[in-house]
C-alpha cells in the first residue's frame, strides 16, 4: 500500500523553523487514559504522603498546556484513532490505526525519524501490538488486525519495540517473520541486555503472558515494569545509533485500571509513568542541550474527578495507600473464595477487606455501608459471584464492584464513566523546542511540533 506522508511540503515547509540546538535525542511520553483527574489524583497522592514539597516529575517541567483529543468520527475518541493522531498527526475514524478516515495509509513521525537516520524505540506496559505503539508502525483499518499489526513492525526496521506480549503470534508465522527481519525476540531485561541484535523485541517473562505488565499494586514477581522497559531502551539506542534517536514510552495501564474506576490503581500507576519521565529527565541533564521531551496522553478514561458527595471541601488520598490490590486482583481473589466453598463470614471477611483494601481499617465504614456490603457479599455467594459488571478489559461481581466504589468515595474521587471521556489532556514539554508546545493545541499539532523542533 502506497503511503501517503501525512507533513506534506505545503503545510509542513510553512511550519519548519531550524532551532538554535536541535535536539539529537527526542522523547514522547504517553499516558493512555492519563487525564488531569489522575495527573491530579497522583499529585494529591504525594502531597498527601510525602508533604507539600513533593512533586511529580512531570509538573517539574517548565512547560504545561493541554491538547484536544476528538477523533474523525466522534466527540469520544478511541486509542486507535488518538495513537494515529499522536503519531502521525491525521484524524482518523476511532479503531483504525496509521490510516486517515479515508483508509489511506499515512506516514508516523517515528517512521520520518528512522528514515533520517535515527534509532526509533518504542516501549509499553500493554502488548507492544496494541492502539498506541502500534499507530507508530502500523497501517490496519481495525485495530485489531494483530497478525497484520506484527508484520508490519517486523517491516518498520525499528531498533527496540518492547511490552507485555505479542497477540498475532498464535497459531501464525510473526515469529518467524520477525527473526527473518532480524528482531532477536527475548523475554526479560536480562535477555535484552545480552542480545547483540540491532534490533530487540522485548516481551515480557516467560511464566506472565497477558496483555499487560501487571499493576504495580500487585507487586507482581519477576514482571517488567515501564522503569526496565524504558531503561532497556535507552541503553539499547546508546548501543545502536548513540548520535540520535526517537524514543515513544506509553503507560498503558492507566487506561486498564481508569476504565474499572479503581482510583488507588490509577494513581500507582500514574507514578510508574512518571517513574518513567524521571528517568528520561536525567538522560536529558547528562546531555545538555540535545534532547526534548514530551508529556501527554492519547485521551482521558473514567471521567476521573477530585471530589466526591462525602468529602464535600476535603479529600483523603492519602488513604488509597492502605489498598493494597487492584480491582482486578481483588475480584480474582474474591471469585477463588467462592469457588473454594469456604469463603469467610461476614466478620472474617471485614478482616480480609481491611488488609487487602483498607475499608473498616484505615478507612472507616458507616453502618449503612455495610449493611450495603453485607447485603451484595451474601448474594455474590448464594449466586456463585451472581451477574457481573463488565469494562473494556474486566468483569467485576457486584460486590466487587461496591467495594472499589466505596473506596473511591470514602477517599474523595468521583467517576463520571468507565469508558473514555472527551475531556482535554494534559502536555509537558521539556528542553530543545519546548516553547512549541505552550499553547493550547490539538492532538495532531504535537507530532508536527516535535518535527519542528527537530527541524528535520
Amino acid at each position: 500500500m502506497k503511503l501517503r506522508n501525512v507533513f506534506l511540503a505545503a503545510s509542513f515547509a510553512a511550519s519548519l523553523t531550524v532551532f538554535a540546538g536541535n535536539p539529537k535525542y527526542v522523547f514522547y511520553m504517553i499516558g493512555d487514559g492519563m487525564g488531569m483527574g489522575a495527573v491530579s489524583a497522583a499529585q494529591g497522592f504525594l502531597n498527601a504522603v510525602d508533604g507539600d514539597g513533593a512533586m511529580l516529575q512531570m509538573l517539574q517541567m517548565p512547560v504545561a498546556s493541554m491538547s484536544q483529543t476528538y477523533s474523525a468520527s466522534s466527540p469520544v475518541t478511541d486509542s486507535a484513532a488518538a495513537g494515529t493522531a499522536l503519531a502521525c498527526g491525521h484524524k482518523t475514524r476511532n479503531g483504525m490505526l496509521g490510516m486517515d478516515a479515508d483508509t489511506v495509509a499515512v506516514q508516523s513521525i517515528a517512521a520520518r525519524f528512522h528514515d533520517n537516520g535515527f534509532g526509533v524505540g518504542l516501549v509499553t506496559t500493554v502488548a507492544p501490538d496494541d492502539a498506541t505503539p502500534g499507530a507508530f508502525y502500523a497501517h490496519v483499518p481495525r485495530r485489531s488486525m494483530y497478525y497484520e499489526i506484527g508484520c508490519d513492525a517486523a517491516r518498520s526496521g525499528y531498533e527496540f519495540i518492547g511490552g507485555a506480549n505479542l497477540r498475532g503470534a498464535k497459531n501464525t508465522d510473526l515469529m518467524a517473520r520477525l527473526a527473518d527481519a532480524g528482531v532477536d525476540v527475548v523475554r526479560g531485561r536480562e535477555a535484552a541486555a545480552k542480545s547483540t541484535s540491532r534490533r530487540v523485541m522485548m516481551l515480557n517473562t516467560d511464566s506472565v503472558k497477558k496483555n499487560n505488565v501487571g499493576y504495580t499494586i500487585d507487586s507482581i514477581a519477576g514482571v517488567l515494569t515501564l522503569a526496565d522497559l524504558t531503561e532497556s531502551c535507552l541503553k539499547h539506542l546508546m548501543r545502536v545509533s548513540p548520535d540520535g534517536f526517537f524514543m515513544m514510552v506509553e503507560g498503558g495501564t492507566i487506561d486498564h485500571a481508569a476504565h474499572s474506576n479503581d482510583a488507588a490503581t490509577v494513581v500507582m500507576q500514574t507514578l510508574d509513568f512518571d517513574r518513567s519521565i524521571g528517568l528520561v529527565r536525567q538522560f536529558a541533564a547528562s546531555h545538555p542541550g540535545e534532547a526534548l521531551i514530551v508529556v501527554t496522553a492519547d485521551h482521558e478514561t473514567g471521567g476521573m474527578g477530585m471530589a466526591s458527595l462525602r468529602h464535600h471541601y476535603n479529600q483523603r488520598l492519602d488513604l488509597l495507600a492502605h489498598q493494597r490490590m487492584s480491582k482486578d486482583a481483588f475480584a480474582e481473589w474474591t471469585s477463588s473464595v467462592i469457588k473454594s466453598g469456604n469463603a469467610p463470614a461476614w466478620e472474617d471477611m471485614k478482616g480480609e477487606l481491611a488488609r487487602r483494601v483498607g475499608l473498616f481499617g484505615a478507612v472507616a465504614v458507616d453502618e449503612a455501608d455495610e449493611e450495603a456490603l453485607k447485603a451484595l457479599y451474601e448474594t455474590t455467594l448464594s449466586h456463585m459471584g451472581g451477574d457481573k459488571k463488565s469494562t473494556l478489559y474486566s468483569s467485576f461481581d457486584r460486590f466487587t464492584d461496591k467495594v472499589y466504589d466505596l473506596m473511591s468515595a470514602l477517599t474523595g474521587v468521583g467517576w463520571t464513566t468507565g469508558d473514555h471521556s472527551g475531556a482535554v489532556v494534559p502536555v509537558f514539554a521539556e528542553g530543545e523546542g519546548l516553547q512549541l508546545f505552550a499553547p493550547a493545541q490539538d492532538n495532531v499539532d504535537i507530532p508536527v511540533k516535535i518535527m519542528k523542533a527537530v527541524g528535520l
